[in-house]
């Protein structure tokens, strides 16, 4: 009983820390614009919440196995059904967006169910064609989308000129979004979820069904990454179709992979590292790219759980160093 109430306590103490430090982050978010006085920065931060919420989206997606590679069409969709709505049939943003993140899980349904049971590189090409055709029929539709050109002249979502009620607004959508995802990562659905993706037979002989969940989490990932996708077309009131093609989507990837696929706070790492710090040091934004690709290559071969997993690459290292200074020193 002591020993339980012993591991009760550690978790206890485990759970506020991490509560403490979310709330300290958050704090300190909520501060940062009366130390900022750069526009331009502050719009940094909000395309990297708008741009986080997505990249969570897709990692929720792959706790069930499945590496969508549609998912920037995805965010196509939410964004253009929310923009031609507003900028051609006079819908307020505040109901354009909803439907566009609904559109966008709508799709994903009738697109998962069919090729639910495909796994790896047969529902990558499947995913991977989608998107594709997205692109497509942003083509076809152009006198709405007006494809080529760019679609300009959507709605704000708030009649304001400065940036900071964006901020604080994107601040808010942001934890609510990461709120639900890590609730649901977190619950029974998330833990069967995960049992699917480490092994689908032995989830489907206890009676799992795994076509059923597998398009639950898809429809999940699709309405978040919808919603961001309107948000970012009533903040940039712009739209162009090469913002969502497959460089977009294998971007939110490599915001993932660095970040730490494996923990809930890797793709906000990832996102922010590399969002936010290419951004200031603007003279070497051309080198982005290769440095993105190095890092990329450094947590591949040397640190597989990400950047999230720092420190206990560190931990470990230093442990390994002190254990073989005490083998030399017995020696």
């Amino acid at each position: 009983m002591d020993l339980f109430e012993k591991q009760l306590s550690q978790k206890g103490r485990k759970y506020l820390t991490k509560l403490c430090v979310y709330a300290g982050v958050i704090a300190i978010l909520s501060l940062l614009p009366l130390m900022i006085k750069s526009p331009y920065l502050i719009h940094i931060f909000i395309l990297t919440f708008i741009t986080i919420i997505a990249t969570v989206s897709l990692r929720t997606i792959t706790i069930s196995g499945q590496f969508p590679l549609a998912h920037g069409a995805f965010m196509g969709i939410g964004g253009y059904v929310a923009a031609v709505l507003s900028r051609w049939f006079g819908w307020s943003p505040w109901f354009s967006i909803p439907l566009g993140a609904f559109t966008a899980m709508g799709i994903g349904i009738l697109i998962g169910y069919p090729f639910a049971r495909l796994r790896a590189m047969y529902y990558d090409m499947v995913s991977l064609f989608f998107g594709l055709g997205v692109l497509q029929v942003f083509f076809v539709f152009q006198r709405w989308t007006n494809a080529y050109h760019g679609l300009t002249g959507i709605p704000p979502l708030l009649p304001v000129t400065s940036k900071v009620p964006y901020y604080y607004l994107f601040l808010g959508l942001t934890v609510l979004c990461l709120l639900a995802l890590y609730r649901l990562e977190f619950c029974r659905i998330g833990v069967t979820l995960k049992a699917i993706e480490q092994s689908h037979l032995v989830a489907s002989s206890v009676g799992i069904n795994e076509a059923k969940y597998r398009v639950l989490v898809l429809a999940v990932g699709c309405f978040f990454v919808g919603l961001s996708g309107g948000a970012y077309a009533h903040y940039t009131r712009t739209l162009s179709y090469t913002s969502f093609d497959l460089l977009a989507t294998l971007w939110l990837f490599m915001y993932v992979l660095i970040g730490g696929i494996g923990s809930f706070n890797g793709p906000i790492i990832g996102t922010a590292l590399l969002v936010i710090v290419p951004e200031l040091l603007r003279g070497m934004k051309q080198f982005v790219p290769y440095i993105s690709a190095a890092i990329l290559l450094v947590v591949v071969f040397v640190m597989p759980d990400g950047i999230v997993g720092l420190p206990q690459f560190v931990k470990s290292g230093f442990l390994r160093w002190r254990k073989r200074g005490r083998v030399g020193q017995a020696s």
